[in-house]
């Protein structure tokens, strides 16, 4: 069983070179605004306000870092997509997010978060398209796998590999995520541990 002994949260950065400088890996986690990125950082963490949970989209607005048992780093990013900020700042953030996805050496693995209780979105799989041009390895997360019977949700996770798969030769590693049921976490932290130890 992975344990978390300690979660401290770092620092908020407006750039990826104000970033912490220190070699230690850093799994950072993205989804389109509102898909409960902050709800799986907690769950992850075993923290229950850790990264601050909203209603509101577009929340979260810089590189927000937590160190992990002092021996990694986990990476909140803004959200992509929808959210009520003018195009000005959307433009700024989507800058930030390219900067960092390409300058960070210590980024170990990308989880892109994937609402299951929707089907595929172009949106989503635009991002996972530049992130192949960019070679950014990564990890797809289901969230929200408590919103709707498990045949619809999937049936929705489905429709979404089938729709990865006319672009990607092969689905990458994929969790089940549900913040509210603990779901998944267990799957995660193990597969950053492995991670680390270079299996």
């Amino acid at each position: 069983m992975s344990i978390i002994h300690d979660a401290v949260f770092v620092g908020s950065f407006a750039r990826a070179d104000d970033c912490p400088t220190t070699p230690l890996p850093e799994y950072a986690f993205i989804g389109r605004s509102n898909v409960g990125k902050s709800s799986l950082v907690n769950l992850l963490t075993g923290r229950k306000a850790l990264a601050k949970v909203s209603s509101t989209p577009g929340k979260t607005q810089l590189l927000n870092y937590f160190i992990v048992n002092k021996s990694w780093h986990l990476v909140d990013l803004p959200g992509y997509g929808y959210a009520r900020v003018s195009k000005t700042s959307r433009a700024k953030w989507e800058k930030m997010i390219h900067h960092y996805l390409l300058k960070r050496e210590q980024l170990t693995c990308l989880f892109v978060l994937l609402d299951s209780s929707i089907g595929p979105q172009e949106i989503d799989m635009a991002f996972l398209q530049k992130l192949g041009e960019l070679r950014i390895p990564f990890a797809i997360v289901y969230t929200k796998t408590d919103r709707d019977t498990q045949n619809n949700i999937q049936k929705n996770i489905q429709q979404i590999r089938q729709r990865i798969l006319k672009d990607w030769a092969d689905v990458p590693n994929e969790f089940s995520t549900s913040a509210s049921k603990g779901r998944g976490r267990e799957d995660i932290l193990q597969f950053i541990d492995s991670m680390n130890q270079g299996e």
